[in-house]
């Protein structure tokens, strides 16, 4: 064991247990100094958004608060990265830098040049199946064959009862001197609604593990009901490892809807210029059309369709939308508006809690058309119908759009029908549905999609 100190760089790997970068520097040296970096310019253009700081912020300060418990701390330093590690090496006389891997572009190139200039340990402690482990499949159902055939995932390790650190601790900044929390603060709805770091991610997973998952097969489409796992903005935070979740929540139904956050980061690293182009050439050439009215009617939860609405404004009050929802709303603006898919990922990018690259990039693509595995270019959802099927009794709706309370069943979810007309404070459809589809519809055969090959 080295006697000198080992660093710990902590990412999106914001916990004690089952942290690969953690243990090994445990393992190979008497002290780990566990470090910060605030560098949101070498993750240009895709730094975190506003929901995303927020979030960062309490998750950094939980964790600080963990590492004490242990007789630790959390050195918080800004950036540049390679600056910054560099002062700690000169300053603690660290042998060796430690970090779990992340697969955004930026990210990639980024830990290139520090591999070169410092004694770097890259460990896999954010995937099942490193991308490189499986040979390049653009489809979801080859995929998850591929990766069934894989051993399956070591158990999750334990969080060390005690860190040791150095004689002396290193300079450190305050998390609140970074500034990511809003000058304005308008997180009321995400403070309410979530509980940063790895015991709000334990005891989430505790709860769908148990009761939760029991329903997970009848109740995840259901956005009126708590049927999903709500893990996604623990799992990019890395507040909770994968391997926990594969193991505590055994149900074949659920695990493949983790796999498909491993295809997504198997998407992303061997086509990286995915989250600025579509995946499918083709769509390159799409008649997309901007409209800044119906753009803002969309990210303000006014197009008059109440379930794209009520999704639109979970969204913006707890910084998350049910996934069937935002199947909906994501295909409402790209195929009823066409507006180019790239504005609702930053859209996305910016007011999700669980904003990450690769999932995000996935599920536009797929919303659109363009990408891997993406719906077939005539699957136009029609809001009416996926909120009757979905919402029936207009408890989701009316959770997020007061101004429906008083709608019957009946008319819910077309209150342009209803015999009284559009209540007051609520809007008319900004588009028709049969006239947008069609629209759509003859967009999408000017490009003569192609089938998409499996690999």
């Amino acid at each position: 064991m080295c006697s000198q100190p080992g660093i710990v760089w902590f990412r999106l790997d914001l916990r004690l247990s089952d942290n690969a970068a953690l243990q090994q520097a445990l393992e190979r040296h008497s002290s780990v100094i566990p470090v910060f970096i605030w560098a949101p310019e070498e993750e240009l253009p895709w730094a975190p958004g506003g929901a995303s700081r927020w979030w960062l912020h309490h998750s950094a300060a939980a964790l600080a608060a963990d590492l004490e418990r242990r007789g630790s701390r959390l050195i918080v330093r800004r950036g540049p990265t390679e600056r910054a590690l560099a002062g700690l090496i000169a300053e603690t006389g660290a042998t060796a830098v430690y970090w779990n891997r992340r697969y955004e572009p930026a990210v990639i190139a980024r830990d290139a040049v520090l591999k070169e200039r410092f004694p770097a340990v890259s460990c896999a402690g954010n995937l099942l199946v490193e991308p490189w482990n499986v040979r390049t499949l653009r489809v979801f159902a080859a995929y998850w064959r591929a990766i069934q055939a894989l051993p399956a995932p070591a158990p999750p390790g334990d969080a060390p009862a005690r860190i040791p650190g150095p004689e002396r601790w290193p300079d450190s900044v305050r998390i609140e001197e970074l500034g990511l929390l809003p000058k304005t603060d308008w997180a009321g709805g995400i403070r309410e609604s979530w509980s940063p770091g790895e015991a709000g991610a334990r005891r989430e997973l505790e709860r769908f593990a148990g009761a939760g998952i029991a329903d997970y097969a009848s109740g995840r489409d259901v956005p009126g009901e708590r049927g999903t796992s709500r893990l996604s903005p623990h799992l990019h935070f890395g507040e909770v490892s994968a391997r926990q979740v594969w193991r505590a929540a055994a149900d074949e139904g659920f695990r493949r809807e983790l796999a498909w956050r491993e295809f997504a980061h198997h998407l992303l690293y061997h086509f990286p210029e995915t989250p600025d182009e579509a995946l499918r050439p083709e769509f390159r050439r799409f008649p997309w059309r901007m409209n800044e009215r119906e753009l803002r009617a969309w990210t303000q939860g006014r197009t008059g369709y109440p379930l794209v609405d009520a999704g639109m404004r979970e969204l913006w009050h707890t910084g998350w939308m049910h996934n069937r929802v935002r199947m909906v709303a994501a295909s409402f603006l790209v195929k009823h508006l066409l507006i180019p898919w790239q504005e609702g990922a930053a859209w996305f990018w910016d007011t999700l809690v669980d904003a990450d690259l690769a999932n995000n990039t996935l599920g536009w693509q797929w919303s659109a058309g363009c990408g891997a595995d993406a719906a077939p270019y005539f699957r136009i959802f029609n809001p009416v119908l996926q909120a009757q099927k979905f919402d029936a009794r207009g408890v989701y709706v009316r959770r997020w759009i007061p101004e429906l309370r008083g709608v019957a069943d009946e008319w819910v979810h077309e209150p342009w029908r209803a015999p009284g007309g559009v209540p007051a404070g609520y809007v008319r459809p900004i588009v028709e549905h049969r006239a947008a589809r069609d629209r759509a519809l003859k967009a999408l055969a000017t490009l003569r999609v192609p089938r998409l090959p499996a690999s």
